[in-house]
């Protein structure tokens, strides 16, 4: 059962501390089933309540799962199936379209928005004790997310998106609980899940966002919180629209108890309008990052949510990092209150590429996704082959396996640094790639 790796200990905490050895030098696999309690009671001459604890603690730290009369498995580590690292590396002379970052020409210069800051900060210096937010800060964010119905709540900064998400997860569940996350979707998401000790549940989800039915059944399956991405999906570049939340709401709404995440990172960089879906759960969450429109070394985002959800979010805060820096605040708040960003000159500029791209393609028989941000998503039929043969033609691309849970394979192509004489060549190489295909779901 467990091959030559011999559990030892005589309390629980030594039995749990242990197997966790035997984890993370590798001698215990993903997968491998724990020997039943009573039988390691038995081997290590001790009470089978000490082994349950020791299992119980072991479930808790996500370690392991259990499956009732199947009994404990070792859980998969999010160490050795980290999506980050199912890359392809660019070798010179070869373009790079797979790390999906944005357009450097788009992003602001800072060095005016720091150098506000700074004065500010040497006129009223940020001390402990006092608020973590930066009043600015606070203002502006709170009267962007005003303009676009996003229901009123109190705000949090945190360090990028997927802070936020981690925050907000952690705040209301526990190792085991199960998670409905898009699928395809963000693969720091899904990767975030199980290093939680959680279970993802995949929602597939059409060029309109989460499909209601699928979203239903997860709920209906003991899915306790939900994350949704409402403009610029990634990798698919899917919009809820109005028609959609409507129908996402009111499965929702049968659903009161579910957390709801809400993740506009595309805001900025996307012209099509917000339907939120928070307000009808108990508790929700919605954030917005600065990294796509501002600069990924930018890690300030802004939370909102539920008073419940928020306050267990700044607590927790409060006990590690303290709060993002105010100095960051002032300066993303200096590039808001100056309009550093012209949304909409930079959605159309993203929106030029992605169109003329998936146009291309479509004349080649390809079909792709791509309604808003600044990613593609191919469908393919052999997603390994499909980028050896594109990184041969002299396009790196993201294989769709670091976005996608059951989905089909696909590759992601992020469109920030063509030009407009790189369209054909590329539409052309992925189309002798790829070769055509019918058109289906990326569901």
């Amino acid at each position: 059962m467990l091959g030559e790796y011999r559990i030892v200990g005589r309390r629980a905490a030594e039995i749990a501390a242990s197997v966790e050895r035997g984890v993370g030098s590798g001698d215990l696999e993903p997968g491998q089933l724990l020997p039943p309690m009573r039988e390691l009671a038995l081997d290590l001459g001790v009470n089978p309540n000490t082994v349950a604890a020791a299992y119980r603690t072991l479930r808790e730290r996500g370690v392991i799962e259990t499956a009732g009369r199947r009994g404990s498995r070792i859980r998969p580590r999010p160490a050795s199936t980290a999506r980050g690292s199912i890359r392809v590396d660019a070798p010179p002379g070869v373009r790079n379209l797979g790390e999906g970052n944005p357009d450097t020409a788009l992003l602001p210069p800072l060095h005016d928005a720091f150098a506000a800051a700074a004065r500010r900060n040497a006129e009223s210096p940020v001390l402990y004790g006092q608020s973590p937010l930066d009043p600015a800060f606070a203002r502006l964010a709170r009267e962007a997310m005003d303009a676009d119905g996003v229901p009123h709540g109190p705000l949090a900064a945190t360090s990028g998106s997927l802070d936020a998400i981690e925050r907000v997860l952690a705040a209301h569940l526990k190792p085991g609980d199960a998670v409905a996350v898009e699928d395809p979707g963000w693969g720091s998401v899904l990767d975030l899940v199980p290093a939680l000790g959680l279970r993802a549940l995949p929602v597939a989800l059409d060029d309109d966002g989460p499909l209601p039915g699928e979203v239903e059944r997860a709920l209906a399956a003991g899915a306790r919180a939900i994350v949704v991405t409402d403009r610029a999906q990634n990798p698919t570049g899917a919009v809820v629209g109005r028609e959609r939340a409507s129908h996402l709401r009111d499965v929702l709404a049968r659903f009161p108890s579910t957390l709801l995440i809400e993740d506009d990172h595309g805001h900025a960089i996307v012209d099509q309008p917000l339907h939120p879906l928070a307000g009808v759960s108990d508790h929700w969450a919605f954030v917005r990052s600065t990294a796509k429109a501002y600069g990924p070394d930018l890690r300030v985002a802004v939370l909102t949510g539920d008073a419940v959800t928020v306050d267990r979010v700044l607590g927790r805060q409060s006990l590690g990092p303290g709060w993002v820096s105010r100095l960051l605040q002032r300066a993303v708040a200096e590039l808001w209150a100056s309009g550093a960003v012209d949304p909409l000159a930079v959605a159309r500029a993203y929106a030029d590429r992605r169109d003329a791209l998936v146009e291309a393609l479509a004349r080649r028989g390809v079909p792709a996704h791509g309604r808003s941000g600044m990613n593609v998503w191919v469908p393919v039929p052999d997603e390994t082959g499909a980028v050896a043969r594109l990184l041969h033609a002299g396009w790196a691309v993201a294989p769709g396996a670091r976005f996608r849970i059951s989905a089909p394979p696909a590759v992601r192509l992020t469109v920030s640094a063509l030009t407009e004489a790189d369209i054909e060549p590329l539409a052309a190489a992925v189309a002798a790639a790829v070769g055509p295909m019918p058109v289906r779901s990326h569901g």
